[in-house]
């Protein structure tokens, strides 16, 4: 008697072994990039994470949430946190699985709350009908990036004209920042060299930071 199997189970069974077998590689390759960067590895989920940076939106949404592939250490004298991301939106049939890459930077100075991200068609819609997010004096920065900020002059302090072009000449990440670090993630896994990539993004923007502006969150007199 002949048991025939079903094309869809052969079908669920293939792609079972093939998000396995794409894992295990993409670990392989995380942990031989940390080990490059001198940083700490582990595949363990953390699911903390998401309560040590209250403060950062992509680290707070849905449910089941955890990092996971984590790199950990100093990296250009600043703290470096590179992770893969898991959380889960709606349910039952219409539950849909989310995966995204962040690196953590810690500021060597306190920061204030600021939001840059690259502007997308629902942004200019939103604007259209009155949602506007901060503009600047640069009109092609101000058509690629949206900003926000509950203190515009911090956000006109931290992206001035060098900062701009800065930004404008580096791969397009989402980047946040709380009081005491900065995060980049675009929506999407990183490849490896990508976070290094985004952590180098992060750190030319603190570096960009204006005197006066390094003076005033110290406390020093100019």
């Amino acid at each position: 008697m002949e048991v025939l199997i079903p094309l869809s189970l052969i079908l669920v069974v293939a792609m079972i072994i093939y998000n396995i077998i794409s894992a295990d590689k993409r670990r392989k390759l995380l942990a031989e990039y940390a080990g490059q960067l001198n940083l700490r590895f582990t595949s363990a989920k953390d699911y903390y994470i998401d309560k040590h940076f209250r403060n950062f939106n992509c680290l707070q949404q849905g449910r089941d949430r955890y990092a996971y592939n984590i790199m950990q250490g100093q990296w250009n004298n600043h703290e470096f946190i590179g992770f893969d991301y898991h959380y889960k939106t709606g349910s039952g049939k219409h539950t849909h699985t989310h995966y995204l890459s962040c690196v953590i930077l810690s500021s060597a100075v306190r920061l204030k709350p600021l939001f840059i991200r690259p502007e997308n068609f629902f942004d200019k819609v939103t604007e259209f009908i009155g949602f506007d997010d901060i503009d600047f004096e640069s009109a092609e920065f101000s058509r690629e990036f949206y900003v926000k900020s509950t203190d515009k002059k911090w956000a006109y302090d931290v992206i001035h004209q060098r900062a701009m072009e800065y930004l404008l000449s580096q791969p397009r990440f989402s980047i946040q920042f709380d009081n005491d670090h900065v995060i980049a993630y675009n929506n999407s896994m990183f490849e490896p060299i990508e976070f290094e990539s985004s952590a180098n993004t992060v750190k030319g923007l603190l570096d960009l930071l204006p005197n006066y502006l390094l003076q005033q969150q110290t406390g020093q007199n100019p």
